[in-house]
């Protein structure tokens, strides 16, 4: 007995050793718990998620979704208030203690290219899951994934994400680059300007409906606006809009006239081309300095349909306080409304067009991406694609009611027949934008001056036009350090 007891632990020993030897030398033993690459992989990981405007309630869903998936994964969500985020993400990342996934503005994506990991090929994480018909036994596999291509996003993704997310990567050497298009980052929602309008305003002015375009906007502006003749104040503003520094997105406002009227936004060497005319048949001016003179004449006492001025609160603050009867914003603008003014009978609508032929709407969104530092990357990317599939991403675009950034018609025709997010839905195919350089921060400050030197007589607007497309330029050509 004793002799066939060694015998069997001097079998059992040696199936170790072998094992061991394989392991040892790169080569996988499959054992009841799968491979021992598998195994050995399968370990707790953190995946730390930066974000704004979104409290961790609004992703409790979609990360208990991916943690069931993944019980080895714990994403830690953390909500930063937007003054405090980019300083607090710069930080972190340089002192690299940032975090493994985090979302950047739809222009920033060119700023923080050097900060982030483009999609991979593939990803491969292990995933335990149990086999066996009668007996269940848990096994660990590493599982390779296929990860979306650049072609699969611009099929499945709305038109203005292909633009904004997916740019060269070089595949090649410093000496010898070789570019080939990648993806660095996804978006779970496209958000778009839109008019908030105050119903009582318009009521009392006789106003059935809000203005489709803007030769409509003018007239009601000019209905609607009340002027102190003692003191020049306004009594009553038709619009927020004309000036720079309150107006809340002028930036955006401007933009989306520039571009409703054709104005090249950038040319085909992505350089600012809006003070030239557009390779249009037809069009004799130059359109981007016609939106400019729109734009700015709401400011001019000298015009009569004179709105807005310098004198005003911000124009969300004068919205809420019903001292102006339009005021431009986006969704994530009518939850800071109702807090602060709950009895605000308000509506939404769409932003007034050119014309029914040529719609353009201004998108304004968010992007998921991964730090170039983080130690999880295919974790992380692989909870980015999860999130961002139709089935995972829907609940979440229904919960919060956000406007989806999919080219879906199922959730896009859900959408059209849900009140609180149906405007939104309609812009969604004709939503656009446009900045693509490196200083998102110096190209809004180029078109704040801009504005303010046509409303103070510093500048012509033809002049003030040359002047900010030059500023952009810099923008655009010049990297970060």
């Amino acid at each position: 007995m004793r002799k066939i007891k060694i015998k069997k632990f001097a079998r059992i020993f040696a199936l170790v050793f072998v094992c061991a030897g394989l392991i040892l030398g790169n080569t996988a033993c499959t054992s009841k718990g799968g491979s021992a690459e598998a195994v050995a992989a399968y370990k707790p990981v953190k995946l730390v998620y930066w974000r704004v405007w979104d409290d961790e309630d609004a992703f409790d869903e979609l990360i208990r979704a991916y943690q069931q998936a993944h019980p080895n994964v714990k994403i830690e969500y953390k909500k930063f208030r937007y003054n405090e985020y980019e300083q607090a993400l710069i930080r972190a990342i340089a002192e690299d203690r940032g975090p493994d996934i985090f979302s950047i503005h739809n222009t920033w994506v060119k700023k923080y290219n050097p900060l982030i990991s483009s999609l991979p090929a593939t990803t491969s994480i292990p995933v335990k899951h149990l086999v066996g018909t009668v007996k269940k036994e848990e096994v660990v596999e590493i599982v390779k994934k296929t990860s979306l291509t650049p072609f699969d996003l611009k099929k499945n993704f709305l038109d203005v994400v292909a633009g904004d997310v997916i740019l060269p990567k070089n595949i090649g050497t410093e000496k010898e680059p070789k570019y080939q298009d990648a993806i660095w980052g996804l978006p779970l929602s496209v958000d778009s300007l839109v008019m908030y309008y105050n119903k009582d305003l318009l009521n009392n002015s006789g106003i059935s409906e809000p203005a489709k375009n803007w030769v409509e906007f003018q007239d009601q502006v000019k209905k609607i606006t009340k002027i102190d003749t003692n003191t020049g104040n306004f009594l009553v503003s038709g619009a927020a809009i004309g000036a720079a520094d309150n107006v809340e997105r002028s930036f955006d406002i401007l933009s989306l006239l520039m571009m409703q009227n054709l104005a090249p936004m950038l040319d085909e060497s992505g350089v600012a081309a809006f003070d030239k005319r557009p390779k249009i048949a037809g069009i004799e001016s130059v359109p981007g300095f016609g939106a400019l003179d729109f734009y700015t004449q709401f400011s001019s006492p000298l015009y009569e349909g004179y709105c807005w001025n310098k004198e005003m609160p911000g124009s969300l603050t004068a919205f809420e306080q019903g001292r102006t009867a339009y005021f431009f914003g986006y969704s994530y603008h009518r939850p800071l409304i109702e807090a602060a003014a709950p009895k605000l009978n308000y509506d939404i609508a769409a932003v007034p067009q050119v014309g029914e032929q040529q719609k353009v709407n201004y998108a304004n969104y968010w992007v998921e991406t991964v730090s170039s530092k983080s130690k999880n990357k295919d974790y992380a990317w692989d909870f980015i694609q999860f999130a961002t599939k139709e089935e995972n991403v829907a609940g979440f675009l229904d919960k919060n009611k956000k406007p989806t950034a999919l080219r879906s018609a199922k959730i896009i025709n859900q959408q059209l027949a849900d009140e609180k997010i149906s405007i939104w839905a309609d812009q969604l195919l004709t939503a656009r934008s446009w900045y693509k350089g490196y200083d998102p921060t110096g190209a809004e400050k180029a078109f704040t001056d801009m504005i303010n030197a046509v409303n103070s007589g510093t500048l012509d607007t033809a002049k003030a036009v040359k002047q900010a497309v030059e500023k952009i330029n810099q923008t655009i050509k010049r990297k970060p350090q």
